[in-house]
C-alpha cells in the first residue's frame, strides 16, 4: 500500500511541476504578446552588488541605487510587498510598493515568480527590523524562468542530480557557491607566491603523440589530418623539462590532466595540478614550496593554518614531519627494509604477510611500495613528507647518492591522502633511457599504465639539464582540504559524470517527459549457460546466509582495476567490508545508497591486502561472445540485514 502510495505522489508532483511550467511559458506568450518580451533586453545598468551595499550601509543609506538579481522570496500584502533578490555577491530586500510603481507596474510585479531575474532601482534604507533593503522606484523584468526552482527544505537533495545540474545547485546552496570562491582564491594565492619567487607560467601541449610524464592510463584520441593516434596528457612534466633546458630556471604550469582511469571519491578522469620546476634545487627544496604553498593558501582562505577535515584537526603549520619511507614502514609494523636486499627475500616476507603481488611486481622496490600501501598511508593523519622511494615506482627521479635503488622522491601526505609528489629530477640522458626500455617492458606485459620512449626528451637531456627540483600538487585536493568536502565532485564545478538514460545508469530526470512507450529491451544475442543438473539438498543450501545489504561508502581499490571496496551496513552495528570485481562495470559513485544482496557466512578472503567477508550477488551472462553483469539490486524500502529465503 505504502508503495502505492509513493507512486501516486510522484504522479501528482510531476503534474504539478508540468503545470506550473505551463503557467511560466503562457505568461512569457502573454508578454511577448503585450511587447514586453524580457528576452528582447540585452544589457541592464545595474551600480551596486547586494555585498557592496550591506558591506557599507552608512555610505549607501538613502542614496539611489540599481541592482540586479534572481528572485528567491516575495511576499504579496495588496498594495505593497517584499521581495528578497539574490546575485552572485549576496541577497538583498526590496520594498515594493503600487504608490513607488503605478498600478500598471505593480500590478505586472505580482505576477512574476521565484526564480525570475530582476533589476531594481530605488534608495537605501533599513525597515523596522533594522534589515538593510532597497525601496524600489521602478522594477524590470530582466528574465522570465521557465522552470520552478526546487523546494528550499524538500528540493535538490539528490546529489546526483546536484553535480549534473550545478547550476541548480549554485543557486540553491550559498555554501556551495563559497566553495568555488575558494578555489579560485587558492589558485590565485599559488600563482601570486610563485610569480613573486620568480617562477614563469607556460602553456605546455594538453596533445600529445606520446603518453609521458607519469604512470597512468591515457585517453586516446586520433588526429585526422596527420593521421596518428594521440594522447591527452597525463603530466605536464616531460616539456616543463625540456624548457629546463631551454635556459628557463624557474617554470610552472597548473591546468588539465587527463587519466582513463577509475572514478571515486577521490578521482575524476579529468583534474587540475601544478608543476613547478627550479633549476639548482633539490627535491628539500620542494618540501619547503610545499610547506609554504600550503600554509600560505590556509591562511588566505581559512584565515589559520589549524584546521578541521571530515573531522580530523589537521595542523598544517610550522615544519612537517619528514620520514623516509622504509622508516616509516618500520615504525608500521617494525619491517626493516634496510635487512633486506635482495627481491626473493622481500617477496618472501610479502608472503608470509599474505599480500597479494601484482603480476610482474616481484622486486624489492615494488614490495617496499606495497608494505607502505597497506601498513603507512592510511595510519598517516598529520602533513608528512615521505621521501626516499624506489627507484622502480620512480622513473624520472634521481637515485640517491646513500643509495642507488632508491631516490631522492618525496610525496606528502595528510590524513591518509597523497597531496604531492616532487623529485631531484633525473637528468642523467643515459639513466633515463634505462628506465624507459624497463617501463616499455612492462607495458609489452600487459601494464597499460607505464610510460613510453620519449627518444626526444632523451635528445634534451643529452643538451644537459641541471640539476633541477621539481614539485606537483593536485589543485582538487587541495581545495578539498581546505573547504572540508568530502568528494573531489563537490571541488569541480562539473565533474564527470554518466549519461543519463544510458544502459546501465537510469535515472529518473527532474522533470520527465510524457513517453507512454515500454522500453523494448533485445533479449535475442543473449547466451544463456546451461542450467545445473545436480541437485543440492535442502539443508545444504538453507547455510547460506542471505542478506540485504545497503552501501555506506564504495570506493576503487588503489591499484586495482577491477576490485571496488564496500562498506556496508548489514543490520548489525559492525560495518562489512566486501571486495567485488565488477569496477568494469560499475562506477564507485552510481552504488552508493543501493541496496544489495549479499552472502554474508562466507570466510574472509584476503583480497589485495584487505579481507573481503561475504560476496555480493550479480547477473552474468555472455552477449556476442562478451560477458555482461549486472549487480543485484533490489527495493530501498527492504531494511538492512533483511534475510532471503
Amino acid at each position: 500500500m505504502s508503495e502505492n502510495n509513493n507512486q501516486n505522489n510522484n504522479e501528482v508532483e510531476e503534474l504539478d511541476i508540468n503545470h506550473l511550467m505551463q503557467i511560466r511559458r503562457d505568461k512569457l506568450k502573454e508578454l511577448q504578446e503585450e511587447g514586453k518580451d524580457p528576452f528582447e533586453i540585452t544589457k541592464f545598468n545595474r551600480t551596486n552588488t547586494a555585498g557592496e551595499i550591506k558591506a557599507n550601509y552608512d555610505e549607501f543609506a538613502e542614496k539611489d541605487v540599481t541592482v540586479a538579481g534572481r528572485i528567491i522570496a516575495k511576499r504579496i500584502m495588496g498594495k505593497a510587498s517584499f521581495c528578497t533578490i539574490q546575485d552572485s555577491d549576496e541577497k538583498i530586500q526590496s520594498y515594493v510598493s503600487i504608490n513607488d510603481l503605478g498600478e500598471e507596474s505593480y500590478k505586472a510585479f505580482k505576477t512574476w515568480d521565484i526564480g525570475d531575474i530582476i533589476g531594481i532601482t530605488g534608495f537605501v534604507f533599513k525597515t523596522r527590523t533594522e534589515e538593510i533593503s532597497v525601496h524600489a522606484k521602478e522594477v524590470t523584468l530582466l528574465s522570465k524562468s521557465l522552470r520552478p526552482l526546487p523546494e528550499k527544505f524538500h528540493g535538490l537533495k539528490d546529489v546526483d542530480l546536484r553535480y549534473r545540474q550545478r547550476y541548480v545547485d549554485l543557486i540553491m546552496n550559498p555554501e556551495v557557491k563559497e566553495t568555488f570562491r575558494k578555489r579560485s582564491q587558492i589558485i590565485s594565492e599559488i600563482r601570486k607566491i610563485l610569480d613573486e619567487k620568480g617562477f614563469l607560467e607556460v602553456e605546455t601541449p594538453v596533445l600529445n603523440t606520446i603518453s609521458g610524464g607519469a604512470t597512468a592510463r591515457p585517453f586516446i584520441t586520433h588526429h585526422n589530418t596527420l593521421n596518428i593516434p594521440m594522447y591527452l596528457r597525463i603530466a605536464t612534466e616531460l616539456n616543463l623539462k625540456r624548457l629546463i633546458v631551454g635556459g628557463y630556471d624557474k617554470v610552472y604550469e597548473m591546468g588539465r590532466i587527463f587519466r582513463n582511469e577509475g572514478m571515486d571519491i577521490r578521482h575524476n578522469p579529468e583534474f587540475t595540478t601544478i608543476e613547478l620546476y627550479a633549476a639548482y634545487q633539490n627535491y628539500h627544496d620542494m618540501m619547503d614550496i610545499t610547506e609554504e604553498l600550503f600554509q600560505k593558501c590556509a591562511m588566505k582562505v581559512c584565515g589559520t593554518t589549524r584546521l578541521t577535515y571530515q573531522g580530523t584537526e589537521i595542523d598544517l603549520g610550522g615544519k612537517w614531519k619528514r620520514v623516509t619511507m622504509i622508516d616509516s614502514i618500520k615504525e608500521a609494523c617494525g619491517v626493516d627494509f634496510n635487512t633486506i636486499n635482495t627481491d626473493e627475500e622481500a617477496v618472501a616476507l610479502a608472503k608470509e604477510r599474505k599480500l597479494e603481488i601484482p603480476a610482474g611486481k616481484e622486486t624489492r622496490g615494488h614490495i617496499i611500495s606495497l608494505f607502505f600501501d597497506e601498513y603507512v598511508e592510511k595510519t598517516i593523519l598529520q602533513p608528512t613528507f615521505i621521501y626516499d622511494y624506489p627507484v622502480e615506482i620512480s622513473p624520472l627521479a634521481k637515485r640517491s647518492p646513500k643509495d642507488p635503488r632508491l631516490t631522492e622522491r618525496f610525496e606528502v601526505f595528510i590524513d591518509g591522502r597523497e597531496y604531492g609528489n616532487a623529485f631531484s629530477e633525473l637528468n642523467d640522458p643515459i639513466d633515463q633511457y634505462e628506465r624507459f626500455k624497463e617501463e616499455i617492458a612492462a607495458r609489452e606485459n600487459g601494464d597499460d599504465e607505464a610510460g613510453m620512449m620519449d627518444e626526444d626528451f632523451i635528445n634534451a637531456l643529452e643538451y644537459g639539464m641541471p640539476p633541477t627540483g621539481g614539485l606537483g600538487i593536485g589543485i582538487d585536493r587541495l581545495v578539498m582540504l581546505l573547504t572540508d568536502s568530502a568528494s573531489i565532485r563537490d571541488v569541480l564545478l562539473f565533474p564527470t559524470m554518466k549519461p543519463l538514460g544510458s544502459s546501465d545508469n537510469k535515472k529518473i530526470n527532474d522533470i520527465p517527459e510524457n513517453n507512454d512507450r515500454e522500453e523494448v529491451i533485445d533479449f535475442s544475442k543473449v547466451e544463456i549457460e546451461p542450467l545445473f543438473k545436480d541437485y543440492v539438498d535442502f539443508d545444504t543450501f538453507s547455510k547460506s546466509d542471505f542478506r540485504a545489504v545497503k552501501v555506506r561508502e564504495c570506493v576503487a581499490v588503489p591499484k586495482s582495476k577491477k576490485l571496488l571496496k564496500f562498506t556496508l551496513d548489514d543490520g548489525t552495528d559492525t560495518e562489512r567490508i566486501i571486495l567485488s570485481g565488477i569496477h568494469p562495470y560499475y562506477e564507485p559513485e552510481e552504488l552508493i545508497g543501493k541496496t544489495l544482496i549479499a552472502i554474508t557466512n562466507l570466510p574472509p578472503r584476503a583480497m589485495m591486502g584487505i579481507d573481503s567477508c561475504g560476496m555480493l550477488l550479480s547477473a552474468v551472462h555472455t552477449e556476442e561472445g562478451e560477458e555482461k553483469l549486472h549487480l543485484l539490486m533490489v527495493d530501498n524500502h527492504i531494511p538492512a540485514g533483511a534475510k532471503l529465503y
